[in-house]
């Protein structure tokens, strides 16, 4: 949350309102969480980033917020740098993690009208699905700074040679590298509405009837699982390739946890994405308990290549009620 707006001055240099000061910042806000989601696939690092942008912003005094001439370039540059940090931070964090790291999903209610939390419209863009999460997690931080700032908020390079430390030519080779390495990985496009419900629906229908050869005629002949659980709860912990190996693992789970425990799933939006919130289910005899899960699919020519359990319960804290 942000923090109480004190009383500032506007970009002219004019006194203002708290109330306008919070109002502008407000405003502003959908943006700025948008540019540190995207570059930390975080979402508390992402509302630590903005806060902090607020209390630099805050903090420069008459004088220096005179000399803003763009008050929205301005975080937004503040924004990068110090995202930059959490990322270069984040490469030590992910060395000593259990298992595969997964961006946080930005999880949303499926029905009703658009909200205020700035959240909702972070994921109306494509550039936030998870697929497309997952590939900027392969680029250095320079790169993803690079790519993230200039192709999708327009940063100019020469801002974002400042954020890096480097010469603008520097910049721009960060951002030409970050961009090969996303047209190798080549992320499916978001798919619309009607074939993601009808693809997860079929999905959905043939797990809870354990019916292995429905859930095989879903599946992508390159359908990769990818689970994040950080040894706190349980899903694979290695990346799954290829339709047979997956189809087993499935399997499995329906002889682990207790009857229907899959049945109890419900729809939400995953980073703007049809997919599913699987609450927590208590085994008896035999059967184990089921920690919670969020889980998204990409879908590839009708069926899914890519399927993505997020159960890291640090990463579920924003789950809606």
């Amino acid at each position: 949350m942000v923090a109480p707006v004190p009383a500032g001055v506007d970009t002219a240099g004019m006194t203002a309102t708290p109330d306008a000061e919070a109002a502008e910042f407000a405003g502003l806000r959908p943006h700025l969480i948008a540019v540190a989601y995207r570059l930390t696939g975080s979402l508390s690092d992402s509302e630590d980033a903005v806060q902090e942008a607020w209390l630099r912003l805050s903090g420069l005094g008459a004088n220096g917020l005179g000399e803003i001439r763009d008050r929205k370039a301005w975080l937004t540059t503040v924004v990068g740098r110090i995202c930059l940090d959490r990322l270069r931070s984040a490469t030590a964090r992910r060395e000593r993690y259990v298992g595969q790291w997964l961006p946080e999903p930005i999880v949303t209610p499926l029905t009703g009208g658009p909200g205020e939390d700035p959240l909702e419209a972070v994921v109306r863009a494509d550039g936030v699905r998870m697929a497309a999460m997952v590939v900027l997690d392969k680029l250095t931080p320079q790169q993803r700074v690079a790519l993230v700032l200039h192709d999708a908020f327009a940063v100019p390079f020469e801002e974002i040679a400042g954020i890096l430390g480097c010469s603008v030519e520097a910049a721009r080779q960060h951002g030409s590298r970050a961009r090969r390495v996303v047209a190798e990985a080549e992320p499916p496009p978001r798919a619309s509405m009607a074939e993601q419900r009808e693809v997860l629906e079929r999905l959905l229908a043939a797990v809870g009837s354990g019916d292995i050869q429905a859930v095989a005629e879903v599946l992508h002949p390159e359908v990769v699982l990818i689970g994040d659980g950080d040894g706190k709860a349980k899903t694979t912990r290695q990346v799954m390739v290829g339709p047979d190996r997956i189809l087993r693992f499935l399997a499995g789970l329906l002889e682990m946890y207790p009857p229907g425990a899959f049945a109890a799933a419900r729809p939400v939006l995953v980073n703007g994405d049809l997919g599913i919130h699987l609450p927590p289910a208590s085994g008896e005899g035999r059967y184990r308990d089921l920690d919670t899960h969020v889980q998204v699919v990409s879908i590839r020519a009708g069926k899914v290549v890519a399927i993505y359990d997020m159960a890291n319960p640090d990463k579920l804290t924003h789950l809606p009620g």
